[in-house]
């Protein structure tokens, strides 16, 4: 007999990522990693961890040609979401999904704490700087 988890999981449910344990800050990375990993554009997710968000930059529009053949480019403007190529825009749909992951791991008051990054970078960064040397993790390395 299947218990509600088998058919959860035999139904695509996806599962919660591992939440933060205040102790163990590194054993949640490593946790957290594989987790992402195991996600649509894994690789790109940690891409926006290690590497920060995509940057749009910017492009210029063609606005016809010259008598010489040359192409005629309007003002600089700024890429949208549309500009981009699948690549590209698979980048920054893992951009966003990093940033939900993440938040999704943090107990409330370290989210709290946090919450007015919204690049997923960034929240990783101020995490481990919260908790990687605290005095709680070193307690329960030396226990």
């Amino acid at each position: 007999m299947s218990s509600n988890s088998d058919d959860i999981q035999a139904s695509g449910f996806d599962t919660l990522p591992p939440m933060l344990n205040r102790t163990d800050y590194e054993s949640w990375s490593q946790r957290i990693r594989l987790y992402y990993r195991g996600k649509e554009n894994g690789l790109k997710i940690l891409q926006s961890i290690d590497q920060g968000p995509f940057e749009f930059g910017t492009t210029r529009d063609a606005l016809g040609t010259t008598p010489e053949g040359g192409v005629l480019l309007g003002q600089e403007r700024p890429h949208t979401y549309e500009d981009l190529s699948d690549t590209e825009k698979k980048r920054y749909d893992a951009d966003v999904r990093a940033t939900n992951i993440v938040l999704q791991g943090l107990p409330k008051d370290i989210y709290k704490l946090i919450n007015h990054n919204i690049e997923a970078k960034a929240i990783w960064d101020n995490v481990k700087m919260l908790l990687a040397g605290s005095e709680l993790t070193k307690e329960y390395r030396e226990s």
